[in-house]
């Protein structure tokens, strides 16, 4: 877990988004930013709508810069047991509840918001529309490419540096060449349906 805190008088809106809900394998992350007003960062957008070199940027400038930042995450162990929703909300809250200063308000992405210490509104598309929660979607896509990258010096045979654990048709053919691996979401249909066959077959 990261984080960093400073002290500022202005208002603590927080902002909340989650990165890996759909992928086949690896945890869920999410993250949390108080963006500081006094220290403007221009250009801040959907994670998805920025190159991984743009992401990487944002994200050094939003660590260095924000009044407060953290990034936490859920399990693969705990997606199967809770369903991938749940994880990506425990994820949010284990963020938010890491931050060194509570907010006074939790602006969260999407339609779904875990029980909070503080007031919390869900904003649809906020990722876009929402300076803070754009921040955090950058936090917290770059977390977990990175640990992506990580697993994959584990599990290289299944190319986790390139798809991320996305369905791709690469990683497709990888496990049903190779199995899933330990860090593969069992819960998943396509890994489901692959573990079905391969206990039908053996």
């Amino acid at each position: 877990m990261q984080l960093r805190s400073i002290r500022d008088s202005t208002p603590t809106i927080c902002g909340v988004d989650e990165a890996g809900r759909g992928p086949l394998a690896g945890p869920v992350y999410a993250a949390c930013v108080i963006l500081n007003p006094a220290r403007a960062i221009l250009g801040l957008a959907d994670s998805k709508q920025l190159s991984e070199r743009q992401r990487d940027i944002f994200a050094f400038e939003i660590k260095q810069h924000a009044i407060a930042w953290a990034v936490a995450s859920a399990s693969v162990q705990e997606i199967d047991q809770i369903n991938i929703l749940q994880a990506s909300l425990l994820a949010m809250q284990r963020a938010v509840e890491s931050l060194l200063i509570r907010p006074q308000l939790v602006l969260v992405d999407g339609k779904h918001s875990p029980h909070f210490i503080c007031p919390a509104r869900t904003i649809v598309n906020g990722d876009s529309l929402v300076p803070e929660i754009s921040a955090a979607s950058i936090l917290a896509k770059t977390a977990r490419d990175a640990e992506m990258k990580r697993l994959h010096t584990l599990y290289p045979q299944y190319g986790f540096d390139q798809h991320k654990g996305y369905a791709t048709k690469a990683h497709i053919a990888a496990l049903q060449r190779h199995g899933a691996s330990d860090i593969h979401r069992k819960s998943f249909a396509p890994v489901k349906a692959l573990n079905n066959f391969q206990a039908d077959v053996s």
